[in-house]
C-alpha cells in the first residue's frame, strides 16, 4: 500500500531493516559508511548475537558497531565476505553508483572488493539514468590535488577541494577530497579506469567494477528489490 507520508529518513529506515535478510547467520558482515547504513546498524543490534562480527569500511561505522556490541575485524583477518552492505549517492539501471559523501570512498570500495555480494540501500532519490549529477568524489593524495583539478577541468569538469570546519577535509586515510561537478558519465567502468590511473588518486568514488548486486530501494511502495 502507497504511503505518500514516509520520510526520508522513515525510507532510510525500511530498508536498513530489510537488508538484515541477506547477512547470514555467524558469518561476518561488511558494514558501510552514511546516514542509511546507520539505520543498518541500528537493525543489525537485533542478531548481533548470530553473527561473528563485521569488518567495517571507516572509523564512524567502527565506533556505532562497537557501541552495540558487535565486534569488529580488520580486513586482513577476513579472506571474503559474503555480502556488503552500504549506502550510494547515486546508483543506475546497471548497478554503477557515485560514492563517497561521506568520504570513505577507498575503504568502501577495499571492503567491496572483498565481498561475493553488494547490497546497496538507498532511497528512491538515489536512482538516476545517468550518473553525474552528485558531484563525484575523488580522494588524492595532497600534492597531485590542483594537477588532478586541471585534468578534470580538460574534460569540462569543476573540481573542488572538500573542506571541513574551513579547511580541507582530511579523509580516514590521511589524504583529500576532491568533488568534482559538470561531467557526463556516459561509460562508467572505462571512466572509472581512466580517474583510477591518474597519478595522485588514490579512489575515485565511482563503482562500477565493484558496482551493487542488489538495492533495496526505499520507496513510498514500500522496498523495491532491484538486482543486477
Amino acid at each position: 500500500m502507497t504511503n505518500p507520508s514516509l520520510t526520508q529518513d522513515e525510507l532510510k529506515t525500511l530498508v536498513g531493516q530489510a537488508a538484515l535478510r541477506y547477512v547470514r547467520p555467524g558469518e561476518i558482515v561488511g558494514v558501510g559508511t552514511g546516514s542509511t547504513v546507520n539505520k543498518f546498524i541500528a537493525a543489525l543490534a537485533s542478531m548481533k548475537d548470530q553473527i561473528k562480527g563485521a569488518v567495517s569500511s571507516s572509523e564512524a561505522s567502527t565506533e556505532r558497531l562497537k557501541a552495540i556490541g558487535i565486534p569488529v575485524f580488520d580486513c586482513n583477518e577476513v579472506d571474503e565476505l559474503s555480502v556488503y552492505v552500504d549506502g550510494a549517492d547515486e546508483i543506475d539501471a546497471s548497478g554503477f553508483m557515485v560514492k563517497g559523501g561521506g568520504a570513505a570512498l577507498t575503504r568502501e570500495k577495499i571492503v567491496a572488493a572483498q565481498s561475493r555480494l553488494f547490497v546497496c540501500i538507498a532511497d528512491e532519490s538515489k536512482l538516476v539514468k545517468r550518473l553525474g549529477a552528485f558531484p563525484l568524489p575523488v580522494e588524492v593524495i595532497p600534492m597531485a590535488a590542483r594537477r588532478i583539478a586541471r585534468q578534470f577541468e580538460a574534460l569540462g569538469g569543476r573540481a573542488t577541494l572538500r573542506l571541513k570546519d574551513g579547511a580541507p577535509l582530511v579523509t580516514d586515510n590521511g589524504q583529500q577530497i576532491l568533488d568534482v561537478t559538470g561531467l557526463r558519465i556516459d561509460d562508467p567502468m572505462a571512466f572509472e579506469d581512466m580517474v583510477n590511473n591518474w597519478p595522485g588518486v588514490v579512489t575515485v568514488g565511482l563503482f562500477a567494477f565493484q558496482k551493487a548486486g542488489v538495492c533495496l530501494l526505499g520507496t513510498h511502495d514500500g522496498v523495491r528489490t532491484l538486482e543486477y
